[in-house]
């Protein structure tokens, strides 16, 4: 599924990967006028990121495969320069889970921090004239 966004009078296409399991912010994604894919486990994940074009990647800090660490550092190995947004309780995570990725939403905050978060880092990569992997 692909949106569509205009910025400065140019259309662009943008699919988003979520590998993250709250069915309310996933549908305020969706309602936002956001193309979703979705994974259900971390192989599945990473199998559809290297078979489609992706422009962001939702990830929640433990799919069921691998832990989310370990898939941070898998999406990094195949496409570098996607932007990632981790879904995770903050008291959580060890250090090194924050290194690789764009940005963080607490689970408990509402599904529009997650839409802002993802909104922002397309529409950053947009100006910065970032192509799809």
């Amino acid at each position: 599924m692909t949106f569509a966004y205009t910025y400065k009078g140019m259309a662009a296409i943008n699919t988003v990967l979520c590998l993250h399991r709250a069915p309310d912010q996933l549908r305020y994604l969706r309602e936002k006028g956001m193309g979703l894919v979705t994974a259900t486990n971390g192989s599945e994940g990473l199998r559809l990121l290297s078979s489609r074009p992706v422009d962001a990647v939702v990830l929640e800090y433990s799919p069921r495969e691998l832990n989310g660490a370990a898939m941070v550092n898998e999406i990094r190995r195949v496409r570098p320069q996607i932007p990632i947004v981790l879904v995770a309780d903050p008291q959580e995570l060890p250090g090194e889970a924050l290194k690789s990725v764009d940005t963080l939403v607490a689970r408990s905050d509402g599904p529009h921090f997650l839409w802002a978060a993802v909104h922002f880092l397309l529409t950053t990569k947009a100006d910065a004239g970032w192509d799809r992997c």
